[in-house]
Order: structure tokens, then C-alpha cells, then sequence
């Protein structure tokens, strides 16, 4: 009786590998698997967060829409006109309500001079 039990479960410890290795040659890789977990458990922990960042654009979308409508042409005229944000402090609003931006001063008491524009190469010119 020993023998047939042992016999029995060699037999089936030996056929273990071989019904396993075929599962994975027909299915995904390990890493395939890993990744689709991984990607499934970040998609379902990220749900409740997307959803109330959805509602958020559904309130304020169209107010911002509008906000960049009436200011996007000033802001891109502004954009154009300051070559180097670095030469100004941040803004600052006075008592009054008014803001204001002041450009920094050099260690010697002098506005940075703004640098010159630089030249376009002639047409048909290639930089390398």
C-alpha cells in the first residue's frame, strides 16, 4: 500500500511541471501578468480621485474657458513683449489694488541690461 501511494504521488509531483509549463506557454508572461495587475490595481485606486477631479472640470470648465478667452491675448502679448522672467521679482499688490512687477537690480545699483535680439541667419542658411 506504501508503495502505490508513493508511486501515486511521484507520478504526480512529475506531472506537475509539465501541465504548468504548457499553461504559460499559452498565456502571458509573468511580467505581461505582473503588469496588467499592477496597471489594474493603480486604474481602481485611482477611480474614486479621477472622478471627483471630473467634477471639478465639469464646475469650473466653463468659467476658465472664458477666463482664457478674454486674457489669453493680453497674456501672449505680454509673453512676447518680456524676453527674461528671471529679471523680475514676483508681483506685488499695493493698498490700492494695483500690481506691480519690479525688475531686479544688478549688484552696482543698475537695471540688467536686456540682451540683444538675436539675429535670424540669412535665408537658406543651415546651422549645424
Amino acid at each position: 500500500m506504501k508503495q502505490i501511494a508513493s508511486l501515486a504521488l511521484m507520478a504526480t509531483l512529475a506531472a506537475a511541471p509539465v501541465t504548468a509549463q504548457d499553461a504559460t506557454d499559452t498565456d502571458k508572461s509573468l511580467m505581461e501578468q505582473g503588469a496588467e495587475l499592477f496597471f489594474k490595481g493603480l486604474r481602481e485606486e485611482m477611480e474614486p480621485t479621477l472622478d471627483s477631479l471630473r467634477g471639478l472640470a465639469e464646475e469650473y470648465g466653463p468659467s476658465m474657458r472664458s477666463f482664457f478667452e478674454e486674457m489669453g491675448p493680453a497674456l501672449a502679448d505680454m509673453a512676447s513683449q518680456v524676453q527674461d522672467w528671471s529679471a523680475y521679482h514676483a508681483p506685488e499688490m499695493l493698498e490700492n489694488g494695483d500690481i506691480i512687477i519690479r525688475k531686479k537690480v544688478t549688484p552696482e545699483g543698475e537695471a540688467p541690461i536686456d540682451p540683444a535680439p538675436e539675429e535670424e541667419p540669412p535665408s537658406g542658411a543651415t546651422d549645424i
